[in-house]
């Protein structure tokens, strides 16, 4: 009953929220008490290792299956706890234009739905559909509640290049699954991850692991399937640009483990050094241009295609450890992302614009907790250690030295090299935002209490600060104590690896 209505919750809000007139009052608390009884529900379901196996579609044998395992568990938790920090978030400013505040509100509370049952669902064509529930939504939020500052046709130009994209690597996983289905006789994920490709000739694994990687790589996203990402952040408001790189993003990742790693493993070991080279030149990709890149929102951006890069090395060293590696950097990226895409939208939501070109007086001067929380989230992009990232980025690298059995030894401790520098650029455009941002580098001098338009900003406070300093004491404490996330899916990704399931 708890998983069920994990579920349902989220969704009847949403479509509660969406029927509403523009003039009612009383969405804040159906959209903050959802997201509040949905995390306590992801609690309770993740606690309690909840399931639901019912038939569905019979005449396909398709069953309405959901379960939480180790794999899913951080995830379900991430995205159950983070949207109840969205919500409050958007609560304690301004909607963004573009529609009424409940249609802003049930897409977010509709995203989550979508998310949750991607994370949840055991059955390959239901987890295709819930992966597709959240296209919808997030045109939404991208289309009608973007950036109010750019013309209509940029708007139309972010929403509908992220739709093609998703589409087209939606169609291809699709392709994927069927192949998978009709070969195998099943599309229950465990009963798959259990045959671990048994019975699946090693041309025709190589051929489903190819079409299932491509499309959610899309998802992810990696090098040089990247390109929709930017300008989609860029437009979308605060809610979406968290949403889509704390949760989408995860979703991408989580399928690659899910559907490929464990149904076609020989398949995708086959094609780990692709894998692995993708994933490298995005990390080198990704950071070279944060070093020359104005807009804020669009930096960190491609901030989150360098750290899919290091996902995709780990993913492609087909280890334990690597796996664990990339399981733990997805959850640390979430973090980070969202933490620092909800502060670029307090500063922008304040100057107008997120342009680093444009002169400011520091903000350890005129807002410090801005600045605190803007040097802990730069200090995690480049892997700092203590800090959450440094586990996931380290891992990785670490996994892609002493790969599988199978894999190109030779290719994966390339990509260690390449990678390493990827560390370094991150590192080099971190302390580029630092000095900008924080230090005021580049502002002229003023008089104290002087204040023209480029400076005058109010420092974080109330419930968004509470937000805020939320995910900076949990990228701490998972930063300090990495064994607490890592412990949640060590056995479950051991038996994945092996195709014996708990």
């Amino acid at each position: 009953m708890a998983l069920t209505l994990l579920l349902l919750v989220p969704l009847v809000a949403a479509i509660v929220l969406l029927a509403m007139p523009a003039a009612a009052s009383s969405d804040r608390l159906i959209a903050l008490g959802a997201a509040c009884v949905t995390a306590v529900l992801g609690v309770v379901v993740v606690w309690g290792a909840h399931s639901v196996d019912v038939p569905w579609i019979r005449s396909l044998g398709i069953r309405w299956h959901f379960s939480v395992d180790g794999l899913s568990a951080a995830l379900v938790l991430l995205t159950s706890l983070l949207v109840v920090g969205v919500v409050l978030h958007a609560l304690a400013g301004p909607t963004p234009s573009g529609g009424s505040r409940s249609t802003y509100l049930g897409a977010i509370m509709l995203v989550e739905t979508g998310a949750l049952a991607t994370f949840l669902a055991r059955d390959a064509i239901l987890f295709f559909i819930a992966f597709e529930v959240v296209l919808i939504p997030m045109w939404l939020l991208i289309r009608r509640f973007g950036d109010d500052h750019v013309p209509d046709e940029t708007r139309a130009d972010a929403a509908g290049r992220f739709v093609l994209f998703t589409v087209f690597g939606s169609t291809l996983m699709l392709i994927g699954i069927l192949l998978l289905v009709a070969h195998q006789g099943t599309s229950d994920l465990e009963a798959l991850a259990r045959m671990h490709g048994a019975g699946l000739a090693h041309s025709l694994q190589v051929a489903i692991a190819a079409i299932l990687l491509t499309g959610l790589a899309v998802k992810v996203p990696l090098w040089p399937l990247h390109t929709w990402l930017p300008s989609a952040h860029t437009i979308a408001p605060t809610a979406g640009s968290v949403l889509l790189a704390a949760v989408l993003l995860k979703m991408g990742t989580y399928g690659i483990v899910r559907v490929a790693v464990a149904a076609v493993p020989d398949g995708v070991i086959a094609l780990s050094p692709v894998l692995a080279a993708l994933g490298a030149v995005g990390t080198i990709w990704g950071g070279l241009a944060c070093l020359v890149e104005r807009d804020l929102k669009r930096l960190i951006a491609y901030s989150s295609v360098a750290h899919m890069g290091f996902i995709g090395i780990a993913l492609a060293s087909g280890s334990h450890t690597g796996l664990q590696a990339a399981l733990f950097a997805n959850i640390a990226h979430g973090i980070v992302a969202a933490l620092l895409f909800f502060l670029v939208g307090d500063l922008k939501e304040q100057w107008g614009s997120a342009d680093l070109s444009t002169p400011r007086v520091a903000l350890r001067d005129r807002a410090p907790r801005f600045g605190v929380a803007f040097l802990f989230g730069l200090a995690a992009a480049l892997g700092l250690p203590g800090l959450i990232s440094f586990w996931g980025e380290f891992l990785s690298l670490y996994a892609a030295w002493s790969p599988a059995e199978g894999v190109n030894v030779g290719v994966l401790r390339g990509t260690v090299v390449v990678g390493a520098v990827g560390l370094a650029l991150a590192a080099a455009y971190a302390l580029r935002v630092a000095r900008i941002l924080w230090a005021g580098e580049g502002a002229p001098e003023m008089p104290v209490g002087a204040t023209t338009a480029s400076d005058v900003v109010v420092d974080e406070a109330g419930v968004r600060w509470g937000v805020i300093l939320t995910l900076v004491i949990v990228m701490v404490v998972l930063g300090v104590a990495p064994h607490l996330l890592l412990t949640i899916s060590e056995m479950d990704a051991a038996a994945l690896l092996t195709g014996v399931t708990r």
